[in-house]
């Protein structure tokens, strides 16, 4: 198939365009390389990328920002995508708070962009589009499934994500655009980003400095290692069981104390942190766990790996990358 994956430099994007490279596919990148996070990570994750896949010409790459519609209507038309994976976002809880504006800017018009470009191909392409854990909000009842009502979103970023659901239920609906929401619960792994919790733990742990642990530590995480979650995306892209409309959680279906993470990446680091409890910060939730059901039924989706394997998997690859490359 003829793939556009955009966000292809990010944490998630740089994973799932190596697998369908190494899968046969014809895989086109698009990123803008934003500096909300080091700009070096991603120029260093697109560099292997093209690395690894230097003897194929199954792979080109697009500089562009989903917001540039007229950009992005020419990387439509050269490219006649039949599979379009939106992962393209501002990323991060907690920076909603301090700069709304940017969510508005690429969450909302530039996915807007892409539900246009994908209404205009002559072949109407999938679209499967990166959602949010977080549009569960202050939903209290575990395991979080897709039945559940997603009304009472506590931070802008899943604000934005549950907009991003009720755009493509529009597009489907008005345009026969086949699109598929996939809510991400906590994924980890190398080539992590430096603004997620495991990465700033690891950080602070190297650097001697406390490690700050918000509502005190009673928290748990459904954490999903990258290579589980692109599995998934992939059966979303080749599966042909499909509503019109679909939203599946992609997730571990396991959820881990906030504690134990820790004590895994303290061992793996060979350090004994210095924890500096703190309150619940605003927008954060105590708890997520994905009900993983319907992407099963549908795709026989089943993560194959725990916290325990994931986490030296990561701290190999940040004593090898961060701390290996000052």
């Amino acid at each position: 198939m003829r793939i556009l994956v955009t966000g292809s430099a990010g944490f998630i994007g740089f994973h799932l365009a190596g697998r369908l490279l190494r899968d046969g596919h014809e895989v086109a990148g698009l990123d803008n390389f934003d500096a909300y996070y080091s700009v070096r990570l991603k120029r260093d994750r697109h560099a292997l990328l093209i690395s690894e896949h230097a003897d194929t010409d199954r792979f080109r790459f697009y500089e562009n920002d989903i917001c540039d519609r007229a950009a992005l209507e020419r990387v439509f038309a050269e490219f006649a995508p039949e599979c379009v994976i939106n992962l393209a976002a501002q990323a991060g809880v907690r920076y909603s708070i301090t700069d709304p504006f940017a969510y508005q800017k690429s969450n909302l018009e530039g996915f807007l962009s892409v539900l246009e470009c994908c209404r205009q191909a002559r072949q109407k392409p999938r679209l499967i589009y990166a959602s949010s854990s977080s549009v569960y909000g202050g939903n209290r009842v575990l395991p979080f499934s897709e039945e559940q009502a997603v009304d009472h979103p506590v931070s802008l970023y899943a604000a934005t994500k549950k907009a991003n659901e009720m755009m493509a239920h529009v597009y489907t609906h008005l345009y026969g655009i086949q699109t598929i929401g996939l809510r991400f619960f906590t994924v980890y792994g190398p080539w992590y980003r430096p603004d997620m919790a495991m990465y700033l733990f690891a950080d602070a742990m190297t650097r001697g400095d406390p490690v700050r642990v918000f509502n005190r530590g009673k928290m748990s995480r459904d954490f999903t290692y990258v290579d589980d979650i692109v599995e998934g995306v992939v059966r979303c892209v080749t599966g042909v069981q499909f509503a019109p409309y679909e939203i599946f959680n992609i997730g571990n279906n396991r959820p881990e104390l906030l504690l134990d993470m820790i004590g895994l990446l303290a061992e793996g680091l060979a350090v004994t942190p210095r924890l500096e409890l703190l309150p619940m910060q605003a927008g954060d939730v105590p708890d997520t766990w994905a009900s993983i059901e319907r992407l099963h039924a549908k795709t026989g989706y089943a993560p194959q790996t725990p916290l325990c394997e994931g986490v030296p998997k990561f701290v190999a690859w940040y004593r090898d990358y961060v701390l290996g490359n000052p």
